[in-house]
């Protein structure tokens, strides 16, 4: 008889323990989603983690890349150079000036040229004592002599305002120039090293009313990209502030 009636209450007994199964069970999702959700947070915090690292190590990557060249720049020219990075631009109308991170205490002084790893970058006209202004050779008041790669033809190098293009001062039409030529700093002055690369050719134009030619040139140097620069000092500027720094130590 007790296995007969546990047999027909089984049915019940079911029923009755359902809702606690069903609760069971609910609970066990409930707790499972809940889980995946803080592991998939967890996750998506840390693929933007890595992605910021990322991110650094490009930009670090890239940097790096931008100081090598510098390096590689300073093995074109003989005299002594100190790396200098761009605080600013200096926001004055028809001027291109920056500003960089190196001044007075680093032994900068006004007229010394500053290039980047492509080619000639502008001159210190301004020091303070921990910062320096370079106003850049494409600004309309900078001007440096200049020859021909190809023949040693010498000219100036003005500036005309606009950063992708310098102007040949004076050309004669009969002068041997062409487009594509390779202008580098002749060193007529002292002031800019010889042989620095400044600009190609980019056009010639003859007029025939006119005893001159116009010749624009394409700056070589990123004059709108470039972060790190290079200021050369002169060999008696090298030797003075290797004095300096040597009294300093002693």
């Amino acid at each position: 008889m007790r296995a007969v009636i546990g047999t027909l209450l089984s049915p019940l007994q079911v029923i009755a323990e359902a809702p606690y199964l069903l609760g069971d069970e609910v609970g066990e999702v409930i707790a499972t989603r809940d889980s995946l959700q803080g592991r998939n947070a967890a996750l998506e915090r840390r693929v933007l983690e890595l992605s910021q690292v990322s991110q650094q190590f490009l930009a670090l990557k890239q940097e790096n890349e931008r100081l090598r060249e510098l390096l590689g720049s300073q093995a074109r020219i003989s005299a002594d150079v100190l790396i200098a990075e761009l605080l600013g631009v200096v926001p004055t109308v028809n001027t291109h000036q920056v500003i960089i991170d190196k001044g007075a205490q680093a032994g900068v002084a006004v007229g010394q040229a500053v290039i980047d790893a492509e080619g000639l970058f502008g001159q210190i006209v301004e020091v303070d004592q921990y910062t320096s202004r370079v106003l850049q050779i494409t600004d309309v008041s900078h001007a440096v002599p200049v020859q021909v790669n190809r023949n040693g033809l010498r000219s100036i190098a003005g500036g005309t305002g606009r950063r992708d293009q310098l102007e040949l001062e004076n050309v004669p039409v009969t002068a041997d120039i062409r487009e594509g030529d390779l202008l580098e700093s002749s060193g007529l002055g002292g002031r800019f090293p010889v042989g620095y690369p400044v600009g190609h050719v980019s056009s010639l134009i003859i007029d025939a009313t006119s005893p001159y030619a116009i010749v624009t040139v394409r700056p070589a140097a990123q004059l709108d990209r470039s972060r790190h620069v290079l200021i050369v000092f002169a060999a008696d500027e090298a030797a003075a502030e290797s004095s300096v720094k040597s009294s300093e130590v002693q």
